[in-house]
C-alpha cells in the first residue's frame, strides 16, 4: 500500500522535501463565499444566522430556536446512558488536572531605585467555543466540547459561549449538550460554520460578540476564523490530522498500523507518516494495513489517504529518525522505540509526543488530559497547543519613584532623541525640572 523509501535515494529525498514544504493556507475557493457571509452576518445580524441555518442545516428553522433553552438541557440528560456520564466525569477529570498546571500568575519586579515593574494576567472577557455537530448530529465531537471549555474555565473567562450547527430537525446532540453542561458552559446556539464565526466575531442581538475564537471545523470554518483573526483571537489556522511514528526493530507492527489508520480515518488529507531504523518493518507495516483496514466504517477515506499521502521512509538509526521528525515538526510524534525516555532531550519540535507502544494517540485525542488541539503542517516549529494561556492577555505594569525616574531621564531623552520623537524627551524633562526645583 505504502512503499517505503530509504531517505538517502534520490525518491526518499523527494519524499522528505515534500514532508518539509506541506503548509498550505487552504482551500481559497470558498474564500468569496465567506467574505460574503461575514458581511452579511455584520448588517444583519440574527436574520442573517436564520437564514443560513435554514438554507444549510434545518428548513423550519426560526430565531426563536436559536438559543438552547434549559429543558432542551433537561431533555439531554435523560437521553444518554449512564456509562457516557461515567466516562464523561472521568475525561472531565483528566482534562482538568493537566490544565490546571498551566494557569500563570501576575509578578512584580522592584528594582533598588523604586521602579517597579510586573506582568498583569488577564482572562479575556468572552470566548466562542466552536464544536462541530459530527456527521448529520450522529458522531458528537464531545471531546472537542471538553478540550476548548476546560481550559477557558481555568483562565477564568466570565462568559463562554458555545456554538454547534444543529440538526435537520433543529436538535442539538444530547451529549453535546450534557458534556457542555457538566463543564459549565450554559450558553449555547444552535449555529454552524462560517456565520456562526461571524457571528461570534461581530455580535448579533442574540448573540455577544466575543474575544476568542477557539475550535475546528470544516473550510468554511477555517476561513471564516482567518478572516476575523486580528479583530478577535483565533485558537491557529489548523491544517489535516497528521501523525508521524518513529520505529526500531523493537516496535509492533500491528500497533504501527493501527495508530496510522487511527489518522487516515479523519480525513482524505490526514498524514501518516513512519520513519523506522529496520527495513523489515515497512512490508509488514504494510500487511497490517491491509488487514485492519477492511474492518474499518471509514476505510474508504482512510485508504485515500494512505495511497495518497502514506509514507514509511528508512533511515540508519533513532537518532538520523529524530533529527528528521524535528524538521519535519508534526502534530502528533510517536516513539515506539526502545527506551523511548531517552530521546526526549533531542525532540525539539511537535504538537504532542507519545512515548512507547502503549500509548497511541487516541488516547491524547480523548482521555491523557492535554489537549488535542495542535499544530499542524510543520508550525510546531513555533506554535503550542491550545492550552489556559489562549484565554489570557498580559498588561505591563510600570511605577516610577521621584529616584528612579531622576536617575533614568538620562537614558531615556537619549533614546527618544535617537528616534526623533523630542515630545518623549520633553515629558521626561519637564518631570524631572519640577522635582529639582521642589
Amino acid at each position: 500500500m505504502i512503499e517505503p523509501q530509504d531517505i538517502k535515494t534520490e525518491a526518499g529525498k523527494t519524499v522528505v522535501a515534500t514532508l518539509l514544504d506541506r503548509f498550505v493556507t487552504g482551500d481559497d475557493s470558498c474564500r468569496p463565499a465567506v467574505e460574503q457571509i461575514l458581511a452579511e452576518v455584520k448588517v444583519s445580524g440574527d436574520e442573517a444566522l436564520v437564514k443560513y441555518t435554514r438554507k444549510f442545516d434545518a428548513p423550519n428553522f426560526t430565531i426563536d430556536d436559536l438559543v438552547v433553552k434549559p429543558e432542551e438541557i433537561d431533555h439531554a440528560y435523560n437521553a444518554v446512558g449512564a456509562d457516557f456520564l461515567e466516562t464523561l466525569e472521568l475525561a472531565i477529570e483528566r482534562v482538568q488536572s493537566f490544565h490546571e498546571r498551566e494557569l500563570e500568575d501576575s509578578w512584580m519586579l522592584t528594582r533598588d531605585n523604586g521602579t517597579i515593574v510586573g506582568r498583569l494576567v488577564r482572562p479575556v472577557d468572552r470566548a466562542g467555543l466552536y464544536v462541530p455537530g459530527g456527521i448529520g448530529g450522529s458522531t458528537p465531537l464531545v471531546s472537542s466540547v471538553l478540550m476548548n471549555g476546560i481550559p477557558a474555565a481555568i483562565a477564568g473567562v466570565p462568559q463562554r459561549i458555545m456554538v454547534t450547527p444543529c440538526a435537520e430537525d433543529g436538535t442539538i446532540n444530547p451529549h453535546l449538550l450534557v458534556a457542555a453542561h457538566q463543564i459549565g458552559i450554559t450558553e449555547i446556539y444552535k449555529v454552524g460554520s462560517a456565520w456562526a464565526i461571524g457571528g461570534l466575531a461581530f455580535g448579533t442581538d442574540t448573540m455577544p460578540a466575543v474575544d476568542v475564537i477557539v475550535g475546528p471545523g470544516n473550510q468554511y470554518v477555517t476561513e471564516a476564523k482567518k478572516q476575523v483573526s486580528g479583530m478577535v483571537r483565533i485558537d491557529m489556522i489548523a491544517g489535516p490530522s497528521e501523525v508521524l511514528i518513529v520505529t526500531d526493530e523493537s516496535a509492533d507492527p500491528e500497533f504501527v498500523a493501527a495508530d496510522m489508520l487511527a489518522q487516515a480515518e479523519h480525513d482524505r488529507l490526514a498524514l501518516a507518516v513512519v520513519i523506522t531504523t529496520d527495513p523489515n518493518q515497512a512490508e509488514m507495516i504494510n500487511t497490517q494495513l491491509a488487514e485492519q483496514l477492511d474492518l474499518l466504517e471509514r476505510a474508504d477515506i482512510a485508504r485515500e489517504a494512505l495511497t495518497e499521502r502514506g509514507q514509511i521512509l528508512v533511515v540508519d538509526s533513532v537518532e538520523e529518525a529524530i533529527e528528521l521528525a524535528n524538521e519535519i515538526a508534526i502534530e502528533h510524534l510517536e516513539l515506539m522505540v526502545e527506551d523511548p525516555w531517552a530521546w526526549i532531550p533531542k525532540i525539539r519540535h511537535a504538537g504532542a509526543i507519545f512515548l512507547g507502544s502503549n500509548t497511541p494517540e487516541a488516547a491524547g485525542d480523548y482521555f491523557a488530559g492535554p489537549n488535542h488541539v495542535l499544530p499542524t503542517m510543520g508550525t510546531a516549529r513555533f506554535a503550542s497547543a491550545l492550552g489556559v494561556e489562549t484565554f489570557l492577555k498580559k498588561s505591563s505594569i510600570i511605577n516610577y519613584s521621584k529616584e528612579a525616574l531622576k536617575e533614568d531621564s538620562r537614558h531615556i531623552k537619549m533614546l527618544a532623541e535617537l528616534e526623533g520623537l523630542t515630545a518623549h524627551g520633553a515629558s521626561v524633562t519637564r518631570r524631572v525640572t519640577k522635582l529639582t526645583d521642589q
